[in-house]
């Protein structure tokens, strides 16, 4: 009688270990579900934000349609790279670089510069960019606890069959690490 009371509270903590270590699971997978819609969201507001800058930034600089053209493809290629991070995060990247080469052309138009639209539009492009930033971050934090989870010892031998599985990280180069160096004066004297 005793072996069987003993037997039975040992299955009643494992189950309840068990429905702990599951209820744990879905908490960091909800984190990091969340982190990547926040992602989402933001990488959606700069990719509405881009026709504009385009648009603006072409009325000024119409001989510049190869760079439009290449900023319109990269943003169609970002917004096709889905919920990969891997995928996304390097399409993403390679919209980075047309968009600060824009914005560094813009630089050549003072009339540009000074236009009240092109800097709502250039103010808002860089609280994106922060904002990307912020919940990249977040996001990235989420995985690293739900990955750490997922491959610790006893947790990595149920997370498997419970369908838990170890996430990528978000990586995307920043459009100012992307910007080109240009030399306004051709005859280098500010140098």
């Amino acid at each position: 009688m005793n072996l069987v009371i003993v037997l039975l509270i040992l299955a009643a903590v494992a189950a309840v270990a068990l429905i702990a270590l599951y209820n744990l699971l879905v908490q960091k997978r909800q984190m990091t579900d969340n982190g990547w819609a926040d992602i989402d969201v933001q990488l959606k507001r700069r990719a509405d934000l881009i026709p504009q800058l385009v648009a603006t930034v072409q009325g000024y600089a119409a001989h510049e349609r190869k760079l439009f053209e290449e900023v319109v493809e990269k943003r169609n290629a970002a917004m096709a790279a889905g919920d990969d991070p891997a995928a996304r995060g390097a399409a993403e990247s390679a919209l980075s670089r047309p968009v600060a080469k824009m914005i560094a052309v813009a630089e050549n138009y003072p009339e540009l510069k000074a236009s009240g639209n092109f800097l709502e539009l250039q103010t808002a492009l860089a609280e994106t960019e922060d904002k990307i930033e912020m919940a990249r971050r977040f996001y990235n934090g989420a995985v690293r606890e739900l990955n750490t989870l997922v491959q610790s010892f006893p947790v990595n031998m149920l997370a498997g069959a419970l369908g838990f599985k170890a996430r990528d990280y978000f990586e995307i180069e920043t459009a100012d690490k992307a910007a080109p160096v240009i030399d306004m004066d051709p005859m280098g004297a500010g140098a």
